[in-house]
């Protein structure tokens, strides 16, 4: 019942201000929902407890990493990308070691959707942290963020460039130039590229927080030094 209480409480709807009124968990009985927000293993894949798919399965999770380009409308530039997914059982030690190849020091990123009377998220800066600083401080909260769907962390070296993002969805995001490092660590997980792949993110899904995740997050907030936001 953890998650079902999870999700009637602390539950975000990323469709929320989409126009659609249709969801594939429109009717369903809460035998019928609990059923579905239990389950965690889809064949090999397990999910963190931070998010949920459709109830009709849209996207089924698996694990996997394609390329991408993210295009900045504001400066007109493209950036190559890599989107993974990995099964729980070495998601935040894939995470972590994707951070190496960005360097000895770091700026941080911390992304939160916690207050449900904001809209959007809210994004707070720490910058020139030392990676085993940041490694070790990572570590102490690698349940919140590893389950926590309403927690985004993003690690970056704006002098390379280069950046890894571990967001909500508990997907792992790399922007660079050259991912040639990242796309070895990946490998070294045996985790493969699937070009063709769909990620949770690209159909109906649900996050799951709670109470004592977002305390967790404050304290998080605290050891990294962050006082303010930006964004």
């Amino acid at each position: 019942m953890g998650f079902l209480k999870n999700f009637f409480t602390n539950v975000f709807h990323d469709q929320a201000q989409q126009t659609t009124s249709t969801s594939s968990f429109d009717q369903l009985s809460e035998e019928q929902l609990e059923a579905h927000l239990e389950v965690r293993r889809y064949n090999d894949f397990v999910l963190s407890d931070a998010v949920r798919p459709s109830y009709d399965l849209q996207v089924v999770p698996k694990q996997g990493y394609r390329h991408d380009v993210y295009h900045d409308d504001q400066s007109k530039a493209s950036v190559p990308v890599l989107m993974g997914a990995a099964s729980n059982e070495q998601l935040f030690d894939l995470f972590m070691d994707l951070l190496d190849p960005l360097g000895h020091v770091v700026d941080v990123v911390l992304e939160t959707s916690h207050d449900r009377d904001s809209r959007g998220h809210v994004d707070m800066y720490r910058e020139h942290i030392d990676m085993p600083v940041l490694k070790s401080i990572l570590w102490d909260y690698e349940e919140m963020l590893a389950n926590d769907g309403c927690t985004g962390i993003a690690v970056l070296n704006p002098h390379v460039p280069l950046e890894v993002q571990f967001d909500e969805h508990k997907l792992l995001i790399a922007y660079g130039s050259d991912l040639t490092e990242f796309e070895q660590v990946f490998d070294e997980y045996n985790i493969e590229c699937d070009d063709e792949m769909k990620f949770i993110t690209e159909a109906e899904h649900v996050h799951s927080s709670n109470d004592e995740f977002q305390n967790l997050f404050e304290e998080l907030r605290t050891r990294l030094g962050m006082d303010g936001s930006f964004g």
